[in-house]
This record gives structure tokens, C-alpha cells and sequence, in this order.
């Protein structure tokens, strides 16, 4: 669609991607607007699926032009042969095409032949623009790309490796580069297998230290699945259901040769092995008085 800018006035834009402009000539058709009439600028775009900004980018692994890395990353993923699939590097981006303009420029926050302002948060570490500032951009160092939440609800684990909510401080365990790895439940299973640490989605650290999606952990709750799918220790408050475990135990008398019969067993939660008395319901671990636990063979004495 070919559009003619016939204002005397470079339209701006405030953070919903709103303009004021003076006329618009779209093929044969004049359209006037009131220049204090806020019109959403629909011939700019925002065809991006991810963002909202005013410009695309062109990605240097290829020479392509797309709306965002994203964009660009889905595309390339669907190609047939493997060897053709590949993710584009954020940091590698040297030049962007003004949306308003369509001029091909160097990476800037504003255009510079039409001097519109091609996404209200800009970083220029990351070739990031996106006019929705409501998400509380901001970039961390230590992660190496922008964030969304608000700097000051997050903290930087160094050991974890990745940006935490501050009610998470001094009160997680940490398990290294913990988001350096697929969600253990759905992969990301889309056109990419995205790391937690790149995922678009919202993520949660449990008492264990290891991270999925806050839409599998909550499935998997739904489905009675109290265990973490990597180390099968207890990923809430479980103390509730050991007492019901325990009322049930009592109330439930076991056969006469199976009831002095004990067993070894391993606890998930807190990794100590003890004898026990058996019992078809479960086996409380003595130390920790959890029931998330697993029969083991005894152990080996040295010779």
C-alpha cells in the first residue's frame, strides 16, 4: 500500500503507538484528519506479533528483513533442510528499516530522515524496540538482554545465573545456570526449543531450586504431581498430605507377614537413607518425616 505523508509536521507517537497527522493520501483517496485527533497509525504496521514498534530489522546471519529477532527465529526454524535453520543474535544487528519511511539506517532509537521515534524503550545493547513501556523494560548486564517487570522487583543471582523477583532473595536455593535449560515439562515445544532463560514466558524457581513454566507447574499441580520432574523432591508445603498419609497409615493394618517386615528407603526430600517398617500406603522418612520417599536396596558394607 503505497502512502504519501502530506503533513507539515514528522509524526510522534506516544507509548500505544498513537500519532497526530495532518493528511494522509493513500492511492487516489484523500483522507483529512484534525491534527489534535490521536489516529492510530495503521499503515505503519505493527505486524509484528511480539512487539509494537516502528521499525524491522535485517538480520546479518542471513541479509533478511523481518519485524523482530523473534519473527525471524520462527521463520528460519520451519525451513526444510536443518543445515538452513538457524536463531539470530540479538547483539549482531547493525541496521534497522523505519516502517514510516522505509529507510534503511543504522541502529538508533530515532529515524533519521523522517525523525520518528521507532519504539518508545529502545536499548542499544540489544537492537530492542517496543512501545508498550507499561511491561517495565530495562536491560541487566549480567544477563546480558532486557528484561521486562520493573528493575526494581528484580535482582541478578549470579550463581543461578539470571534476573529474580527480590522476594526470592536470600530465600531460594541456588542451583547453577538454572535457566540455562529447556522447561522439563513442554520443551518450549513450538517452532523453537527456547531455553527458561529466553523464554518468552513466565517462569518459576521452585523450593529446589530448578525452574519450569509457571503454566506447566501449575498443570502439573492440577494433575496431583507434587514432585519436581528433575530431582523428585517436593516442590510445596507438602506437610498437610503427610499428615492425611499418616491418619490413613493408622487406620490401615497390614497383614501379619508383611507387618514387622522393614525396608531401606531413600528419601527425595532430604536425601537420607534409613530402615523402616513397610507399609503399602508409604514409608516415612525418619529424619525429615517426609513420605516422598523410595525403596532402595540396603546397603553395602565394606569388606
Amino acid at each position: 500500500m503505497l502512502m504519501e505523508d502530506l503533513s507539515n509536521d514528522r509524526p510522534t507517537f506516544g507509548k500505544m503507538g498513537y500519532g497526530k497527522i495532518g493528511h494522509v493520501l493513500i492511492r487516489d483517496y484523500s483522507l483529512e484528519v484534525d491534527p489534535n485527533y490521536d489516529f492510530v497509525f495503521y499503515f505503519v504496521g505493527f505486524r509484528c506479533m511480539h512487539y509494537r514498534r516502528r521499525c524491522k530489522i535485517r538480520a546479518p546471519c542471513c541479509n533478511e528483513v523481518y519485524d523482530c529477532r523473534h519473527c525471524h527465529n520462527e521463520a528460519t526454524s520451519m525451513f526444510r533442510t536443518i543445515f538452513d535453520r538457524h536463531e539470530l543474535v540479538r547483539h549482531d544487528v547493525k541496521q534497522v528499516i523505519c516502517s514510516v519511511c522505509d529507510t534503511e539506517q543504522p541502529v538508533a532509537r530515532v529515524c533519521t530522515n523522517c525523525g520518528v521515534n521507532m519504539g518508545e524503550y529502545f536499548c542499544d545493547k540489544c537492537k530492542f524496540y517496543d512501545d508498550d513501556i507499561d511491561k517495565g523494560q530495562f536491560h541487566c548486564d549480567d544477563c546480558g538482554i532486557c528484561r521486562i517487570g520493573g528493575r526494581e522487583n528484580f535482582f541478578h543471582c549470579k550463581k543461578c545465573g539470571s534476573c529474580y523477583s527480590t522476594t526470592l532473595r536470600n530465600n531460594h536455593l541456588c542451583v547453577e545456570n538454572s535457566m540455562r535449560h529447556h522447561c522439563p515439562i513442554c520443551y518450549e515445544v513450538s517452532s523453537l526449543l527456547l531455553y527458561l532463560f529466553d523464554s518468552l514466558k513466565d517462569t518459576t524457581v521452585m523450593k529446589c531450586g530448578h525452574t519450569m513454566h509457571c503454566e506447566c507447574y501449575y498443570e502439573l499441580i492440577k494433575r496431583e504431581k507434587y514432585c519436581c520432574p528433575i530431582c523428585s523432591k517436593s516442590i510445596m508445603d507438602m506437610s498437610g498430605t503427610w499428615k492425611r498419609i499418616e491418619e490413613e497409615i493408622e487406620a490401615t493394618v497390614m497383614p501379619d507377614e508383611y507387618r514387622y517386615k522393614k525396608v531401606w528407603i531413600l528419601c527425595n526430600d532430604c536425601n537420607d537413607t534409613t530402615e523402616v517398617y513397610f507399609h503399602i500406603i508409604g514409608q516415612k522418612c525418619s529424619h525429615c518425616a517426609s513420605y516422598n520417599t523410595r525403596t532402595i536396596g540396603p546397603p553395602v558394607l565394606p569388606q
